[in-house]
């Protein structure tokens, strides 16, 4: 079973394909933001499937920002959920300005990766298992930081791509998906000063050299099931 992980910059990809490519994982940086990673991730499963070998996992994987005390920078997280936080519109009525994309009737916001799979992934990197949000516009208040962790109670991180990734993979067939995720800095006020990113792509790629023997036995399993 070909695994497709997907992140947003080189600079991820690399640290990414220190573990994957001896294994036989591809990987492939496709922008920042759900819609880019959306449209490429897309292109990249339709491709793939047209050659009579389709991907039969995808992982969004990358650097984030962590919500404290859950997910300390230099951490890891894996998602439980992959949640569309801003995905929706402002509204006046009711006890929360905001209504989400599901509760207007639109369409999804929320994504859930396989149960079994995302939770030995957490076991074996050491990561903390919970929601990952997905924002348009990375939060740079601590007021952001607090409505988006009162709305999605047990939030661990956000990021820019996971839930355009997972878009893509439900459109092409179904394929299942999961989001993995290095705390780079604290979601509050923005302070560069203040975030590792060397130090969160070290944790990324040693989280994939712990994360790519789970994900063989994944593909052993469905070689064994075919």
């Amino acid at each position: 079973m070909p695994v497709l992980v997907v992140t947003a910059v080189p600079a991820e990809r690399d640290a990414v394909a220190v573990a994957c490519a001896p294994a036989g994982i591809d990987v492939l940086a496709v922008g920042a933001g759900p819609a880019a990673a959306a449209a490429r991730t897309a292109v990249a499963l339709e491709r793939r499937s047209a050659g009579g070998r389709p991907y039969g996992l995808v992982v969004s994987a990358g650097i984030g920002g962590g919500f404290a005390p859950l997910a300390p920078v230099g951490s890891v997280a894996v998602a439980s959920e992959i949640v569309a936080a801003d995905l929706g519109a402002e509204t006046p009525a009711g006890p929360e300005p905001f209504a989400s994309v599901s509760e207007l009737g639109f369409g999804t916001t929320v994504h859930l990766p396989p149960e079994g799979l995302s939770r030995a992934v957490a076991e074996a990197a050491g990561a903390a298992l919970g929601p990952v949000l997905t924002v348009s516009t990375a939060t740079g208040t601590a007021e952001r930081a607090a409505l988006l962790a009162h709305r999605h109670p047990g939030a661990l991180a956000e990021a820019m791509e996971g839930f355009g990734v997972a878009e893509a993979a439900e459109a092409c067939g179904g394929v299942p998906v999961l989001e993995v995720r290095a705390v780079s800095n604290a979601v509050g006020p923005r302070d560069r000063a203040a975030w590792r990113f060397a130090e969160a792509l070290d944790a990324l790629t040693a989280a994939f050299g712990r994360i790519v023997p789970v994900l063989d036995g994944w593909r052993d399993l469905d070689r064994r099931q075919d």
